[in-house]
């Protein structure tokens, strides 16, 4: 692929049009994820009600009295979740100028002790605003059938690659530790850009991002110019996470991309939804068909010079720590000694 203008644009109900048509869905997956990294994925089958009922109801989160946000910051939750003030988080040593909350699985927290990992912390509830209570249960539809889209594009790409088709089960179909952001953006470019969110790769394995209708804002790094990708109706913008280039020895892309802040007198809804195994999960290396092998570009480094570590809930952890610094200032304080 010498040039690229835009994104490649697949559609996943392909997987289901016959053998031919869903092997030919796989090929144009891997190859799109071996030279790019990002593309958009149409033929989903997410309703447009639920699409429009979560746009809806993270925009009322929102429009929350500040007290209200302020009750679920992020501060409160050892697990990182909750609610981010603009510029509360950093990405590449700088501000991101961006409101947001994080929700992730729930489960029974992990108490620390001795030989309990560290990143077991990540593990616990979510904090829920009051006043919201429709939240969860749209959260909760989303948050699943986006997982089951994930699940069957790392089937597809494993086949892809002449692996076989179960070989990320383990570590996802039962244990997955997805987490939802839900951001918004206000307008701060005028018209100079600013950083809505700065250069980084997806620590994880895939994500899925839905924007709100007509906001652009998003670009994609491709031989060393950025290349812009606005929403298209219809689609999420799927791409690549370290974890995945782990399990393939580089021959699958995490692609460094950025988000520019909106106009001033504006702002953009943004859903960037993260796959990602079980916090123990190591990722399986692929038994990738020499054909694709030879191609392996061996592990890129993030912009921090990071490697990137074998066992999710290390990489999930580190990022956290790096990103928030004020929660794990009261959370961890231990973590960040010496």
């Amino acid at each position: 692929m010498a040039s690229l203008d835009s994104l490649p644009v697949l559609d996943l109900s392909r997987l289901s049009a016959g053998p031919q048509e869903a092997a030919a869905f796989r090929d144009e997956l891997r190859d799109a994820m071996h030279e790019v990294g990002f593309l958009y994925l149409a033929g989903h089958g997410i309703p447009q009600e639920l699409t429009d009922a979560m746009l809806e109801v993270s925009r009322r989160f929102f429009e929350l009295p500040e007290d209200v946000k302020l009750a679920v910051e992020n501060i409160h939750s050892p697990q990182f979740r909750g609610y981010t003030r603009v510029g509360g988080e950093l990405t590449d040593g700088s501000v991101d100028w961006r409101e947001q909350i994080d929700i992730g699985v729930e489960h029974e927290a992990v108490a620390a002790g001795e030989g309990v990992a560290d990143y077991w912390r990540l593990e616990g509830p979510n904090l829920w605003p009051e006043g919201l209570p429709e939240m969860r249960a749209v959260v909760s539809e989303w948050t699943e059938r986006l997982s089951t889209i994930s699940l069957e594009l790392l089937r597809a790409l494993a086949l892809s690659l002449g692996a076989p088709e179960d070989t990320f089960d383990a570590a996802f179909a039962s244990r997955a530790f997805p987490m939802l952001k839900i951001v918004r953006y206000p307008g701060e470019s005028s018209p100079d850009p600013v950083q809505g969110v700065g250069s980084h790769r997806d620590g994880g394995v895939l994500t899925l991002l839905l924007v709100e209708p007509e906001k652009g804002g998003l670009q994609v790094e491709y031989q060393g110019a950025w290349i812009d990708a606005p929403q298209v109706p219809g689609t999420f913008v799927v791409n690549i996470g370290e974890m995945l280039e782990l399990a393939t020895n580089g021959y699958l892309k995490a692609t460094l991309h950025r988000v520019i802040s909106p106009l001033r007198g504006t702002d953009r809804m943004s859903l960037p939804f993260f796959f990602n195994p079980a916090l123990d999960a190591t990722m399986p290396q692929l038994a990738v068909s020499p054909e694709f092998q030879s191609k392996a570009r061996g592990l890129s480094v993030d912009p921090t010079n990071s490697p990137i570590l074998e066992t999710y809930g290390d990489n999930a952890l580190r990022y956290r720590l790096r990103a928030h610094p004020n929660v794990a200032a009261v959370q961890h304080p231990d973590l960040l000694a010496g």
